[in-house]
């Protein structure tokens, strides 16, 4: 009873632990999901910490930074210093872990400037999830105990299984599945680096996966809940067809597992105050939009058309994205007098055919490849549709950013695009090929024969609601319910 009478007197306390956050390091969604829940949750009334790995940009941004702890050596690395600072104007706590050994080199947060994976993402990954357990303790911060720790896909997910090993540790945990996909796949040879009891890698044990050492898998089953940014992602994934193998693992876990569809920053995504777009714009008054595709056609060499349904794409390039459905309904979009430009990077393959059809039809095509956020708000901001054709998609943010600017979604219905577009704000389809191009020429009747629906479709979908006070408040009903049980007698 005092443990509850304590907790109930304080917030709850939450330590965050990611790979990656916006603007500093970002392959993917991840960074964005990281970067604006804990400020949601903080405005809840969350007292939230945040653990990063010590990557050069999150270093160099790192405002009054002060040392917490040094130990080593660990995990390969011979001194580790942990920093506590600021990264923005917000307050929250930020914890880098400083080894640059470890995490202070070229290239990605997990490949090297080839592609590869780094040979001791093993140790790299590892380093995070223990610091986050030893964190939870009060080691590090003895007037700080975390009561829940929540960790981001699998590069943090060693942080539950620290904890679950600990005897006396009575934090829970919440794993968060971003997309299931990337599981942190290891030999098992190199368990005895991990410091973890060795049932964790014997056949059947938390680690172990297919003759193999899996941190995802050991985050699924050590963590005390898990969650997914979706609630149809959550259901998706207790299946072979979505599962990548492990369906039968979160089948073990199906009670403690649960959805939460992602938000997106409405600060930063705003097209009535954006300051990257061409001209600005809102639900009352959508002339600026009209500006937007204008200067997005010229900025890509489009010919300058109004009556042109421009779509927009901004992806990796990649099979799991649908691109190449994309980029085999080319002819159609080309024929029907549609437009297309995209930004994005990956396959080879992929970049290479989409780079040679905008060669081929460079008055209706344009392709950059790379990434660069500033075009990405012009791209969403000034196309008509917003093409996101995944096979799976944990979420998905780029429908939502789309629908904030008036920009409607055309998506396969799966995962998170199902839990965000209706009929209302966009246009979905099941099967991959066949159904795009029937879906796509849709669109393109109703942009030229239906205007007052287009743009009663482009209105309600700007009216949606999707900023992340809902996730967070969802989060905290989490949080209190997990402290409630661990206080329970």
């Amino acid at each position: 009873m005092q443990n509850r009478t304590a907790r109930s007197q304080r917030p709850i306390r939450v330590l965050h632990v990611a790979a990656e956050i916006f603007p500093f390091v970002k392959t993917g969604g991840l960074a964005d999901v990281v970067g604006s829940l804990p400020r949601a949750l903080a405005r809840s009334g969350c007292d939230l910490r945040l653990l990063l790995p010590g990557f050069a940009p999150i270093l160099d941004a790192l405002k009054n930074p002060r040392k917490i702890g040094e130990f080593g050596p660990l995990f390969g690395a011979g001194q580790i210093r942990l920093l506590q600072g600021t990264l923005d104007d917000s307050a929250i706590k930020v914890i880098v872990i400083d080894s640059p050994w470890l995490y202070r080199r070229s290239g990605g947060p997990y490949l090297d400037e080839q592609g590869h994976e780094w040979p001791d993402n093993l140790q790299r990954f590892a380093l995070l999830g223990w610091v986050a357990a030893h964190l939870a303790s009060g080691e590090f911060t003895p007037n700080w105990l975390a009561d829940v720790i929540h960790a981001h896909d699998w590069h943090a997910a060693l942080a539950c299984c620290y904890l679950k090993a600990h005897p006396t540790i009575r934090a829970r945990s919440v794993l968060t599945v971003h997309n299931l996909a990337y599981q942190g796949v290891f030999p098992v040879q190199d368990f005895s680096q991990l410091g973890l009891p060795r049932h964790y890698a014997e056949p059947f044990g938390e680690l172990e996966f297919h003759g193999e050492l899996s941190f995802m898998k050991g985050g699924l089953m050590s963590a005390t809940h898990i969650t997914t940014v979706s609630p149809s992602y959550a259901r998706e994934i207790t299946t072979p067809k979505f599962g990548c193998r492990m369906e039968g693992v979160l089948a073990q876990r199906a009670d403690a597992m649960s959805g939460i569809l992602n938000g997106i920053d409405t600060e930063v995504w705003n097209p009535s105050t954006d300051r990257e777009i061409a001209a600005r714009f809102s639900t009352d008054d959508l002339s600026g939009k009209r500006e937007c595709k204008l200067a997005l056609q010229s900025e890509f060499g489009l010919t300058p058309k109004a009556d042109a349904p421009l779509i927009g794409v901004v992806s990796r390039l990649s099979a799991q994205k649908g691109l190449d459905l994309l980029r085999d309904a080319l002819a159609q979009i080309v024929q029907s007098g549609m437009q297309l430009v995209l930004l994005g990077s990956g396959e080879p393959d992929i970049q290479a055919d989409f780079r040679a059809a905008a060669a081929a039809h460079p008055k209706q095509i344009g392709v950059q490849i790379g990434y660069d956020e500033k075009l990405a708000h012009r791209i969403i901001a000034g196309a008509d549709l917003i093409a996101v054709p995944s096979r799976f998609e944990p979420c998905g943010l780029t429908q939502l950013y789309g629908m904030r600017y008036g920009t409607l979604p055309l998506v396969r219905r799966v995962g998170g695009l199902a839990d965000t577009v209706d009929a209302e704000t966009g246009f979905s389809f099941i099967e991959p090929q066949t159904s795009l191009a029937n879906t796509l020429q849709t669109a393109l009747e109703t942009y030229r024969n239906a205007p007052a629906r287009w743009q009663a479709m482009m209105q309600a979908a700007m009216r949606r609601d999707f900023g992340w006070d809902t996730a967070a408040r969802q989060y905290m009903a989490l949080y209190s319910r997990l402290c409630e049980r661990a206080a329970a007698p």
